[in-house]
């Protein structure tokens, strides 16, 4: 920490942030995974065989947000029956509630990968205004002076592209994982009321 100077700890603060935030979205998306296929096959067995309220109980066991967007549209059904228009207005609208976890955090990786290396790079500015500083006091060109300056732009730059490389790659998995869950909603919600306009009697 020393060696870097004193931007080190701006930079390991955002190093932190960042891994906190990678560790919630790793636990949030752990959470909200869920076979949607068999839980869509369950509700459509449950709704044939003993009623939609069956299937709204089933829907409570589960924390994922993609379970409670069919529950809510289960719901629709049971108060205003097969309106293909109110069932999916229920479902964009639990949808649209359910699916801010997606995003969550999100920018701030973002802002952690673009300020870790501009710091770094600072650090750098830093490092080799003190290291010609240090050779105009001397008068003469000491290599050791000139070397601690270096070492120490050197050390801030790598750290920095180091937090950068590492959040920004995760930014995109994450956001790849919440358009893909995002998309499997819309898809298990449009052959819920697919199955309740169309399959019912």
């Amino acid at each position: 920490m020393k060696e870097g100077g004193v931007y080190m700890y701006p930079l390991l603060t955002a190093a932190l942030i960042g891994a906190a935030y990678i560790i919630e979205r790793f636990i949030s998306f752990l959470l909200a995974r869920v076979n949607a296929d068999r839980v869509l096959a369950e509700i459509k067995r449950l709704v044939k065989e003993k009623g939609v309220d069956a299937a709204i109980d089933h829907c409570k066991r589960y924390r994922a947000p993609l379970v409670k967007v069919l529950k809510a549209g289960l719901e629709a059904y049971k108060e205003k029956g097969a309106d293909k228009t109110a069932l999916e207005e229920a479902l964009s609208r639990a949808a649209t509630e359910e699916l801010v976890f997606v995003d969550r955090g999100l920018p701030v990786l973002a802002a952690v990968a673009s300020v870790a290396p501009v710091i770094g790079f600072l650090g750098t500015v830093s490092g080799m205004i003190h290291a010609f500083g240090a050779v105009a006091i001397a008068g003469e060109v000491e290599p050791t002076l000139v070397a601690s300056g270096i070492k120490e732009a050197l050390i801030t730059t790598a750290f920095g592209l180091s937090i950068a490389f590492p959040t920004l790659a995760f930014h995109v998995f994450f956001s790849s994982q919440g358009n893909n869950y995002a998309h499997k909603m819309e898809l298990t919600s449009l052959d819920l009321i697919k199955f309740l306009v169309e399959e019912q009697p």
